[in-house]
């Protein structure tokens, strides 16, 4: 058995935003108890990443990391200018596979799972697939 969910997300600026309370509803309104969770995100100037969740300067840290390997270059041909953008998205990815056990999320101590904005003002769309087995 399977279910597909699906969540909205406003935008304001770039950064991390946790999801995390939003992914887990999804799993206990789906009724898995053993299984597996995909989070995807279906737009290419956005990601899905797991990341620590005791320090928000980990969150400030991983975007000045990516705008400084990754900046916005002259050089970039790309007519709307987010390029950048484009190759952040790439490089962290557009999903997550998350293993699912006595109906949560199986995630480490300190991680959490992330909506990563690089192209922002924008609203997201984050899908949920709760499968079980």
């Amino acid at each position: 058995m399977s279910h597909l969910y699906r969540i909205t997300l406003k935008t304001e600026e770039k950064g991390l935003f946790d999801i995390t309370k939003e992914v887990q509803q999804k799993v206990t309104e789906s009724g898995v108890k053993e299984g597996i969770c995909l989070v995807f995100c279906p737009h290419t100037t956005a990601s899905i990443t797991i990341n620590e969740n005791a320090d928000d300067d980990v969150r400030r840290d991983v975007n000045l990391a990516l705008n400084t390997v990754f900046p916005r270059l002259e050089g970039f041909r790309h007519d709307e200018g987010n390029s950048d953008c484009h190759v952040k998205c790439s490089v962290l990815g557009a999903s997550e596979t998350l293993i699912v056990t006595e109906g949560k999320l199986l995630l480490g101590k300190w991680q959490d799972v992330y909506f990563a904005e690089f192209d922002p003002p924008r609203t997201r769309t984050v899908y949920i697939k709760v499968l079980e087995g």
